[in-house]
C-alpha cells in the first residue's frame, strides 16, 4: 500500500481481531441481501472493497464457508463479523464490514446494493421518530 493512501482502523467488539486498511476502496456498498443479513443479524451490511495488500490484520478470524467460493470471516471470541472473500467474484480482495471501523465517516458509503432483498420497512426509515439516544418507551 502506498505511504501517501490514508489508513483506517477497525476491529471486533472484544478487539482480540485489529485492523488497518487503506481508504482508497474498490467500492463502499451497503448490501440487503438476505445472507448478508442473517449473518450480521443487521437489516443491511455495509462493505468495503480492498485488496489483500490494502489490508494488515492482526490477530485470527475464524473462517465460515457461506456458499460455494464466498468465506465469512469472524471473530472466535466475541463473534463479529468482520470481512468476506470470495477468489471467483473479486481475487485477492476482501470485502471489510464498514461498521466495524473504528471511524466509519472515513469511507463514505457509495450505494445500496441486493435491494431486491431489501426489508420493506428498511424503504421508509426517514419517515419514522428519529432519538439521539434510547427513548423511554411507553
Amino acid at each position: 500500500m502506498s505511504e501517501q493512501a490514508s489508513r483506517a482502523s477497525g476491529q471486533c467488539h472484544c478487539g482480540a481481531i485489529r485492523y488497518l486498511m487503506s481508504t482508497a476502496v474498490e467500492h463502499h456498498a451497503l448490501c440487503h441481501c438476505s445472507d448478508c443479513r442473517r449473518h450480521a443479524g443487521a437489516p443491511m451490511v455495509g462493505w468495503a472493497l480492498v485488496g489483500q495488500d490494502a489490508i494488515d490484520i492482526s490477530g485470527t478470524a475464524k473462517i465460515y464457508a457461506s456458499s460455494e467460493h464466498g468465506r465469512r470471516h469472524f471473530c472466535s471470541d466475541c463473534g463479529t463479523g468482520l470481512f468476506y472473500t470470495n477468489e471467483a467474484i473479486f481475487p485477492g480482495q476482501i470485502d471489510v464490514q464498514s461498521a466495524t471501523l473504528d471511524d466509519p465517516d472515513l469511507i463514505p458509503a457509495q450505494a445500496q446494493i441486493q435491494t431486491a432483498d431489501r426489508i420493506g420497512w428498511m424503504e421508509r426509515l426517514d419517515s419514522l421518530p428519529a432519538f439521539e439516544r434510547y427513548p423511554p418507551f411507553e
